[in-house]
């Protein structure tokens, strides 16, 4: 088991990259989920996974990625199939209008594609190319980095059961920017079969991430979940706040638990996506009495096959 240890160390290199990880672990795939999660909880945590008795919120995403395999997760995480999902729950008005889904790489018309635009895979998290003046952009380059992400299977960097099955493709969605007018602000509502317990708001996530959270009365929560906050920035309550919570209800009803994200826009609201594992379950909460609070919110149902 030391050397195995090593081998996962060796191989992962840092820390924190494992949730994405493309092409870094491949040669751990033969490692079985439980195993493999509980080598890489130490490794990111510093603690040990307890399985038999999980009572944090990251011991308990670990728990589900190994237990809980509704089939309704693959329509879910997927970033295309989901949308007829959304449509039937909330409503499509809270869709980003789409422009395109395709097969392969091959199939995209760059030629037709408006200025601004954002490419996305549908079957991974953070695999986005972002367009905001066409003729800026290096089209070989995007599509060999598609076609990358294309090839990859985003369930084996951190056993994230949900993206297991989905089908790639490449969808091509309009781009959009709040009343910044330069970025979209991701409010996640952290929410607990039909019940919200936790916002969080991601900044300036592609130069000085940070993040604050905040309870339903839209109060800050001097806590952190891996970065750090700033409470001097201040970040209005959206005017839908309500009605987002609402949906993320609705849209949460009947799982255990699922981060359900919006991108508040004047007076609208876009639905962004539906993560089942949190940073894969490995990121660190300050204090970490909120990962245990957190952790109690999650009911893990018996009937699940172990």
């Amino acid at each position: 088991m030391g050397k195995l240890r090593t081998a996962i160390e060796l191989l992962i290199h840092s820390p924190l990259k494992i949730v994405p990880a493309f092409g870094k672990n491949e040669m751990l795939n033969f490692i079985p989920d439980k195993v493999y999660l509980k080598w890489i909880y130490y490794i990111e945590t510093g603690q040990k996974l307890n399985l038999v008795n999980p009572t944090t919120f990251n011991e308990k995403l670990q728990w589900l990625k190994l237990y809980d395999h509704n089939p309704l997760y693959t329509i879910l995480a997927d970033k295309y199939a989901v949308r007829e999902y959304i449509s039937q729950i909330i409503g499509e008005t809270h869709l980003i209008p789409l422009l395109g889904v395709y097969n392969d790489v091959d199939e995209i018309p760059w030629n037709d594609l408006p200025e601004q635009f954002v490419l996305k895979c549908n079957h991974g998290s953070g695999m986005n190319i972002i367009c905001k003046n066409k003729n800026d952009l290096d089209i070989p380059k995007a599509c060999a980095q598609l076609s990358k992400w294309m090839t990859k299977n985003a369930y084996w960097g951190a056993r994230e059961w949900s993206y297991k099955n989905i089908v790639p493709k490449v969808i091509c969605e309009k781009y959009m920017v709040d009343e910044s007018g330069y970025e979209l602000k991701d409010y996640k509502f952290f929410s607990f079969n039909g019940e919200v317990e936790l916002i969080q708001v991601d900044i300036d996530r592609f130069s000085n991430h940070r993040r604050n959270l905040y309870n339903l009365n839209w109060e800050f929560i001097d806590a952190t979940i891996r970065y750090p906050n700033d409470n001097s920035i201040l970040i209005k309550k959206p005017i839908c706040i309500n009605e987002m919570i609402e949906c993320a209800k609705r849209l949460s009803l009947g799982i255990p638990h699922v981060r359900v994200d919006f991108y508040s826009i004047f007076n609208n609201f876009y639905f962004g996506e539906l993560t089942f594992y949190h940073g894969g379950g490995f990121e660190r909460f300050s204090p970490n009495t909120l990962n245990k609070v957190m952790g109690d919110k999650i009911e893990l149902k018996h009937h699940f096959s172990k």
